[in-house]
Formats: structure tokens, sequence, C-alpha cells
């Protein structure tokens, strides 16, 4: 395990990431974190943004109680604010929040009223520094990222296929479409670092086929590289097959049924990686404690397909799936965006 404790040069990871957002002296900001949030990335916030002059203020909630059936990992879904309307109230007046909760609050039912009246937030995943300092936002991939959120909010149709029988298609007409490169600048709209990622919340009735997910592709919930071939069948947006003769298989199958709810299975969302810098094997590199996994999310030319809540089609729950895919082929209206796991023109 790492060691976490405060860098200088952390501190100016952090005041650059600010300042790339734009905050100027005089701003308020609400750092939100819980009481079982990485405590070096709070302090680390707190840090750099004393140093740009604006008005920090801390928002420490109680982690709450266990209330789910098994460990909870990656779902971006903090119930630590539990409709609290006084910590809303405090943070949806603020000009930034800083999201270091442990999940994050990216699916979370507070989201749409926080950033109601303007307020921005950028979510700093529970990531150790080191990641977070390996993994800095490159404004270059600003304009990318826009690019593909535009053409994914303007097609009606993503097919993804692969050569070992991935074969999935997404009606993505109005599909609400949602892209990040590390940094927030415009009231009313989230980011999170590390970034690089660009996806859309398929409505419902929407999602048809079947995912292979290979040896070598990712269970993020797990934090775990996939050693056999599993086979998620999707009719009407709904997991309705779990095969694969091995232990991965076997362990989403569990995962899966320990929820008794059914919105578990329905897929939440889907998309691809954006971001260069971002490496499929550095899971290998860390300790499960000192990572949260959102680097390999956002790997250049991944397929994303996660299961779990999707606020646009009415389905809320703490299971959740994030599954990056290698070597897949991404349509938009049969317009190729990526060839086999490799990002392509305009925005490679």
């Amino acid at each position: 395990m790492l060691v976490e404790q405060i860098e200088n040069k952390w501190v100016d990871c952090f005041r650059r990431v600010f300042q790339m957002c734009e905050l100027r002296r005089g701003d308020r900001v609400a750092i939100l974190s819980e009481t079982l949030s990485r405590p070096v990335n709070v302090k680390l916030a707190e840090l750099a943004l004393l140093d740009l002059g604006t008005q920090v203020f801390h928002v420490v909630l109680p982690t709450p109680r266990l209330s789910d059936p098994v460990a909870v990992r990656s779902t971006g879904t903090s119930t630590a604010i539990q409709g609290n309307e006084s910590v809303i109230a405090a943070l949806r007046s603020s000009t930034l929040v800083v999201d270091c909760t442990v999940e994050g609050l990216l699916h979370s039912r507070e989201l749409k009223t926080i950033l109601s009246a303007g307020a921005r937030l950028m979510m700093i995943s529970n990531e150790h520094p080191e990641i977070l300092e390996r993994l800095m936002p490159d404004p270059a991939l600003q304009k990318k990222v826009a690019l593909g959120v535009d053409m994914l909010s303007q097609a009606s149709r993503m097919r993804v296929h692969s050569a070992v029988g991935t074969d999935l298609t997404i009606d993505v007409t109005d599909a609400p479409a949602r892209g990040s490169a590390g940094f927030v600048t415009e009231p009313g709209k989230v980011s999170y670092w590390p970034g690089g990622l660009c996806l859309c919340f398929p409505r419902r009735h929407s999602v048809n086929g079947v995912v292979v997910l290979d040896v070598g592709d990712v269970n993020l919930t797990f934090k775990r590289y996939l050693e056999s071939r599993v086979v998620l069948t999707i009719e009407d947006d709904f997991v309705v097959d779990i095969a694969g003769n091995g232990l991965d298989a076997e362990l989403m199958k569990s995962y899966f049924e320990a929820w008794n709810d059914r919105n578990a299975y329905g897929v939440s969302h889907v998309g691809w990686g954006m971001n260069p810098a971002a490496r499929w094997d550095s899971l290998v590199m860390y300790d499960k404690h000192d990572t949260n996994g959102t680097e390999l999310r956002a790997f250049a030319g991944n397929f994303l397909i996660s299961t779990g809540a999707n606020e646009y089609a009415d389905r809320f729950t703490n299971g959740h799936f994030d599954l990056p895919l290698r070597h897949c082929s991404i349509e938009l209206d049969a317009r190729p965006i990526v060839s086999q796991g490799r990002l392509l023109e305009p925005l490679a």
C-alpha cells in the first residue's frame, strides 16, 4: 500500500486542475467529503484552493450505515447527503463543489438540485494522489471529448461488435450524452479527475444484443482483470443471461443475484475511452486500496458498458458494474468511431 501524505508536487497538481476550472479569487468553493473519504485528497484540495484565494468551506458528512446485501464499490452514487436540505442548499449556492465523497455524486439523487442554480461539480475520484498526478488533465483533450459528445448526441444508433462475439445495438436517440476531460468551467456542469470519456445514458427499451467479456477485459467493481470469458445476453435493456465456465462468470452471477433487484441488471451507460495517457495495464501496479479504477474507464479505444442506475430510464439501484472492453469496434449511425480497440480520427 502506498504512503498517503501531503506532498508539494501534489498540491501543485490540485492547484493546476482548479486553475483549469477557471476559479477566481473570492469564489465560494465547497469541499464535500464524508468520514471515510481519503483524507489526503481532501487536504490537498483545501491547500490548493486556499493558494488560489477562494473562499473555501468544508461539508463533512458521516458515511452512512451499510444497508446493502453486499459490498458496494465504484458506483458513482454516494448516499452520504441523504436528502439533507441544509447540505444541498450550501452546495447549491457554491461556485464549485469539489466532490471528495467515497463513491462520488455522478449518479446521486441530489445532483440535479445541486447544479440547478449554476454550481459546478468537480469530482476527484477516490484514487491515491500518485494516480491523479500521472493523469493530470490535458486541455487539448477537451476539444476531442466535446466533439465525441456532440457526435454521440446527434446519433440515433450505436453498434458495438468484436471478433470474440460482442454484437450490441443501442438506440441512442435523445440519450443524454456526457464527457469529461478532467476539469469543468461551465455553470451547472460536472467533470471528474481522472477524465477522458464519452458516454450516454440510453432511454428505456434501447439496448439489445450480446456482450462478450474476454480475457484481459476488466470488471472494475471487483477491480479485477478477467481470466475467463463471460457472455452477457441483453434483452430490452436488461441482462437476462450470464454464461461462462470460469470463476469470473460465477462471481458476476453471485453479485447480481445478491441484490434481488431487477434494476441491478439494467444497462446504466455506454461509451468509449478517449484518454491516451490512461493505461489498460495500470491495475496490476496498485493495491485495491490505492485505486478506484477510474483510469481504466478512460483508456483510449475501450468500450465501456455499465449496469445499474440510469436515472434517465427511471432506474435506481446501488448495484453497479463498470466493464471496459478491449478490441471492440464502435459505430455511430454506421460511422466508425473505434476500430478493434483503436480510437479513430477525428477523435484520436
